[in-house]
């Protein structure tokens, strides 16, 4: 067994867990990068140990060996704001479902297999923590999300050159562009305002200034005391009316499928003229009735 080897296996799953980098970064930066790395030769050994066998050390001593490159991937997401102990929480799983289904017979090295893991699990984490409101759900957003800003080359907005340049190379529409671009220039913003406000700033907050008119209470009490105000002058001005015009009115009106002219007609053995004047007559009288107050 190589002396990389033996480090490796001499750290045992409990001292994997102290050093975890949420407890003290600078510790387990250090812890991990005294682990030596892995020849080709032991790494291909250890490999074939767990793909054939699910040799359980065989996958520690791999995991354990390849932590500081999580590192080294979390740091290169120091721009998103996000903690870089929880970045390596997440880089670390990846590596771990890298290892799990890393083959040894495909000739290339572990480094090289667990990048696209490591980097999946970063950048879903990224992804549901950068904001409240998730900002990339579609591929092309996800594409755009990690790469519109090192394509930017100033702070300012992007002209429609530039828009049309990023988006011919990272293979995506125009649009998606400028609204990536104003995301990413957006910030969370707490609907209510917050509990130490005073009166110069409260008024900053949302709930001052952002109103449903949908969902206001008054408008919805005035709208339905109309409309109940308005279906009992109808009620009222229909009963006003002879029996032939409520009917006609209603048949007309009021009811699904409406009866025509001529059906009327028949029915009442008068002309489709007549009909036509009786239901003039009758919506004149329910027009009045329904203006009285």
């Amino acid at each position: 067994m190589t002396e990389s080897a033996t480090t490796a296996v001499a750290i045992s799953p409990s001292a994997v867990l102290t050093m975890a980098p949420g407890a003290n970064l600078s510790a387990y930066v250090q812890t991990v990068g005294a682990i030596p790395m892995l020849s080709q030769e032991r790494e291909l050994e250890l490999a074939e140990k767990l793909f054939y066998d699910n040799c359980v050390d065989s996958a520690r001593e791999l995991v354990l060996a390849h932590l500081r490159f999580v590192v080294h991937v979390a740091r290169t997401y120091s721009g998103y704001g996000l903690a870089e102990a929880d970045l390596i929480q997440e880089g670390n799983v990846g590596l771990m479902k890298a290892v799990k289904r890393f083959d040894p017979n495909k000739g290339v090295r572990l480094v090289s297999f667990a990048v696209h893991w490591i980097k999946a699990e970063m950048h879903e984490y990224i992804l549901k923590n950068w904001r409240i409101v998730k900002v990339a759900t579609t591929k092309a957003q996800r594409k755009l999300f990690f790469n519109l800003r090192s394509h930017k080359t100033s702070t300012s907005w992007l002209t429609e050159e530039e828009t049309l340049a990023i988006a011919n190379e990272l293979g995506v529409d125009a649009h998606e562009v400028t609204r990536m671009e104003g995301r990413l220039a957006g910030r969370d913003v707490a609907f209510d305002m917050p509990s130490d406000a005073d009166e110069d700033t409260a008024w900053q907050a949302p709930q001052h200034y952002l109103e449903d008119l949908s969902a206001n209470p008054e408008s919805a009490v005035e709208s339905l005391d109309t409309s109940t105000h308005e279906t009992a002058l109808l009620a009222t001005a229909l009963d006003d009316l002879d029996e032939r015009s409520r009917d006609i009115v209603s048949r007309r009106w009021l009811t699904e499928p409406k009866a025509t002219l001529h059906e009327l007609a028949a029915e009442y053995g008068v002309s489709a003229e007549r009909i036509r004047q009786l239901e003039a007559n009758a919506m004149r009288k329910l027009r009045s009735g329904m203006t009285v107050e």
